[in-house]
């Protein structure tokens, strides 16, 4: 199949899935909070972002030496996504953290002052009603994905 002669490709699509799927036992490891939810979320150790990414960059290179045009748009796309990852998408999830401490306060708060119920939001599952707290990556997550996208890229590249 011609799309799977596209070492680029294959390349970040296999570090994009493979740093998810290493997102549970790493986080097993590190004594984090596990799920087979967390390879379906965004966050976490390594940071699939970084690795797709690096992936992308690292066999560009292997393909088309280091002064070609197609690196400096990986490479190029790459920081974007990088400091996007660690910097507006981590804040976001920073901020969803304090919104659900919040929206827990006000719950509390609401059952110390009144005795009615909201059948519709008590309806919700607790994770319809949670803002989402993991968004983004901290720079050591981001540097592990950097480092799994080079490491997968290259041996991946062994295969072409």
């Amino acid at each position: 199949m011609v799309l799977f002669d596209n070492y680029p490709l294959v390349a970040a699509f296999s570090a994009i899935i493979i740093s998810q799927l290493i997102k549970v036992p790493v986080a097993f490891l590190l004594k984090r909070p596990s799920s087979v939810a967390l390879a379906t979320s965004t966050g976490g150790m390594p940071s699939s972002h970084s690795a797709g990414v690096t992936a992308l960059i690292t066999s560009m290179i292997a393909e088309y030496g280091i002064q070609s045009p197609y690196v400096a748009i990986a490479s190029t796309f790459g920081v974007i996504v990088m400091f996007d990852s660690m910097g507006v998408r981590r804040q976001s999830g920073e901020h969803g953290i304090l919104i659900n401490e919040l929206l827990a306060d006000f719950e509390n708060l609401r059952k110390t002052f009144t005795q009615y119920k909201y059948e519709d939001i008590e309806a919700l599952d607790e994770e319809e009603r949670q803002s989402r707290g993991h968004l983004g990556h901290k720079p050591i997550e981001v540097f592990f994905g950097i480092l799994s996208g080079i490491v997968i890229a290259l041996i991946i590249g062994v295969f072409y």
